[in-house]
């Protein structure tokens, strides 16, 4: 009997790994499809049966991009608004989440829900108002708007509070009673238990601020400002027909977010499933 329910669970598995092999070729399609199609001039994008590995390479794709447009300027300022954002919200989300979860004071549970009952509200339902503000205190065509507005974010106290209610309390028990402040407790024992869910919300964060479009296009006017995202509209307005500059562009921008990702991908997996866990 034994054997037979191990035979069968051998079979289901079988089974289960051959349909994710299947769905992770699909996913990655399109981007294998992007990345051949950089190398391809413009009449081999398109071309039926599709051709895949293009037989001559156009690495001048890859040149021209950054003399059409100031590509190297949108990927720095894409790159300083995305450290600054991210580590800040790791910052801001760290502290907020340990007062949360291992401190005691009024409402802590009301205000907890009401900050993230905020990720229920969409940006673009108070985004006008929220303009006008930022416009009337000079925060307008400049970077430090970008980073005010997403240094907070609710959803980062949540994954990082739910994280920390894993931790048990009788290690900041007995960390107190040994006379360490709240801050050291945070520094020596939170942090260094905090690399899965860190390395998690750096992913998020760093995915969500390089992609952002809306934001900086509402708040940068200059060129000189602009973040790759609005660079690679421009570009597509301009050369919409040259597909393979296109497909060329658009894998640049993703190069960092991959990086990242692969970097951080150990602890990704460990850091969303432990932040579902209580102590």
């Amino acid at each position: 009997m034994n054997e037979l329910v191990k035979s069968k669970r051998r079979v289901v598995m079988t089974i289960v790994y051959f349909l994710l092999i299947v769905a992770s070729f699909l996913l990655l399609f399109p981007f294998f499809w992007m990345v051949t199609s950089s190398l391809k001039n413009d009449r081999e994008v398109f071309t039926v049966p599709i051709q895949w590995i293009p037989t001559s390479p156009v690495w001048s794709n890859y040149t021209n991009i950054w003399t059409r447009i100031p590509l190297l300027t949108f990927l720095r300022n894409t790159a300083f608004l995305t450290v600054s954002v991210t580590l800040l919200q790791l910052l801001t989300s760290s502290f907020a989440a340990y007062a949360f979860s291992k401190l005691e004071f009024k409402a802590k549970n009301t205000l907890f829900l009401l900050y993230v009952g905020s990720i229920a509200v969409p940006w673009q339902a108070y985004m006008v108002p929220q303009f006008i503000m930022f416009n009337t205190m000079g925060l307008n065509n400049v970077h430090a708007a970008i980073i005010i507005l997403q240094a907070f974010t609710a959803f980062g106290v949540f994954l990082m509070k739910q994280f920390y209610d894993s931790i048990p309390n009788e290690l900041i028990e007995a960390a107190r009673i040994d006379g360490l402040s709240e801050y050291r407790i945070w520094r020596t024992i939170i942090l260094p238990l905090s690399k899965p869910v860190i390395a998690t919300l750096t992913i998020f964060a760093f995915v969500f601020t390089w992609n952002d479009f809306l934001g900086p296009r509402l708040y940068l006017t200059s060129q000189n400002l602009w973040t790759v995202q609005i660079g690679m509209r421009i570009f597509i307005g301009q050369y919409a027909s040259e597909y393979g500059l296109v497909m060329a562009i658009a894998t640049v921008s993703l190069g960092p977010i991959l990086a990242v990702f692969l970097l951080l991908q150990k602890f990704f997996v460990q850091g969303i499933a432990t932040s579902g866990l209580k102590g």
